[in-house]
């Protein structure tokens, strides 16, 4: 049992069980206002081998065609990681302190609840990047399995993880905070808290752009000059009292995600 407590259900070489919690009634854009918060509407209540991918069985399971054009014509931008100054943000590399370690955290859960996950091959480079040997070895098969060309397709997905023309797959961790659990000098045990954005975005998507909060906690491990993963484990929550915010609709989401890159530099 991890020292986080009964909540926390660690996960060593990509097992683990998956629970889903699915929300009450129909979630739809169109400027509704979004109701108080109850465990019932919670996105997902899940773990498994990665936050996100978890996050996203519970949206396949919610049903419904997720396809659809987002209204919008012409030419997109391509979304890309926000480097303000022109250069590459750091993504390995960190120091070799606590502080690293924190920054470490927060970069590698950023990477891994992203849209390249749901991509094999982009999937295997992150894989082996971030994570130990020994872990990158244990992951693949299972997560090509639960990444299956099936899976996908109820996320209406295509096999190489890309959606519908006219619409707009958003998978992203945006961190909020870090905490360093436990620190010694080849090891760290760090958690961080976040927010997860999940959903295809169009205006005939039946799955649209949700918002669940999640706590990821890594073990990492000092090897080669650089903090890895040797396992990791999620639970949801914090969760915050919604506000009154107005839900957007599809189209101001959509270009939301086209013209804000996701940070690759969290901390």
């Amino acid at each position: 049992m991890s020292p986080d407590g009964p909540q926390d259900d660690e996960l060593y070489g990509g097992t683990g069980q998956t629970r889903t919690r699915l929300p009450e009634g129909p979630d739809v854009y169109g400027g509704a206002r979004r109701p108080g918060r109850s465990p019932s509407r919670s996105l997902v209540t899940v773990v498994g081998v990665v936050v996100l991918l978890i996050a996203a069985i519970a949206f396949a399971n919610r049903g419904g065609d997720a396809s659809g054009g987002s209204g919008s014509g012409g030419a997109k931008p391509e979304a890309a990681p926000t480097a303000p100054s022109g250069t590459k943000p750091v993504s390995s590399g960190f120091a070799h302190d606590e502080q690293g370690a924190q920054s470490a955290a927060a970069n590698y859960a950023v990477r891994l609840g992203g849209a390249d996950m749901f991509n094999a091959d982009r999937r295997h480079d992150i894989v082996d990047e971030l994570y130990t040997s020994a872990a990158a070895a244990r992951l693949k098969a299972p997560m090509d399995d639960a990444y299956s060309t099936e899976f996908l397709g109820k996320l209406g997905l295509d096999a190489d993880g890309n959606a519908p023309k006219g619409s707009t797959f958003v998978s992203r961790t945006v961190p909020v905070g870090t905490k360093t659990v436990q620190y010694k000098d080849d090891s760290a045990k760090v958690s961080v808290w976040y927010m997860g954005l999940l959903g295809i975005s169009g205006t005939h998507s039946t799955n649209p752009v949700a918002t669940s909060w999640q706590t990821w906690t890594f073990q990492l491990q000092w090897t080669d000059g650089d903090w890895k993963i040797s396992s990791d484990s999620q639970k949801n929550g914090p969760t915050p009292v919604p506000g009154d915010d107005r839900a957007s609709n599809s189209d101001d989401i959509s270009k939301a995600i086209e013209e804000y890159g996701g940070f690759s530099y969290a901390r």
